[in-house]
């Protein structure tokens, strides 16, 4: 893909980036993006806060989920290893079992 410009507005000021993401991709970045930033609010303690630093700390709080989602999805590996041998000793003490009686 192409690298092209993409532009967009929050908190009332323009920013732009180059991306060779799908726009599906950048849609649903944005619109992420957004999210984390309205949970995270406009000010912090009554204390307004600057749009770079509302900018930094949605990335931050994304990183942050992203940290996490890598930690679950590590630990749903291991127990979808695990199970997988576990099928495997099952099927082999079966085959063990079905020899035995057939002998």
């Amino acid at each position: 893909m192409n690298e092209r410009q993409i532009s967009f507005a929050l908190f009332g000021q323009e920013f732009s980036l180059y991306s060779d993401a799908p726009d599906e991709e950048v849609e649903q970045t944005m619109a992420l993006l957004r999210t984390e930033l309205e949970q995270t609010g406009l000010s912090l303690n009554g204390v307004a806060v600057p749009s770079s630093t509302m900018l930094v700390l949605g990335g931050l709080r994304l990183a942050a989920r992203c940290v996490s989602l890598e930690k679950e999805l590590g630990a749903f590996q291991v127990e979808r290893n695990l199970a997988a041998e576990r099928n495997l000793l099952i099927l082999s003490m079966i085959e063990k079992i079905a020899a035995a009686l057939k002998g």
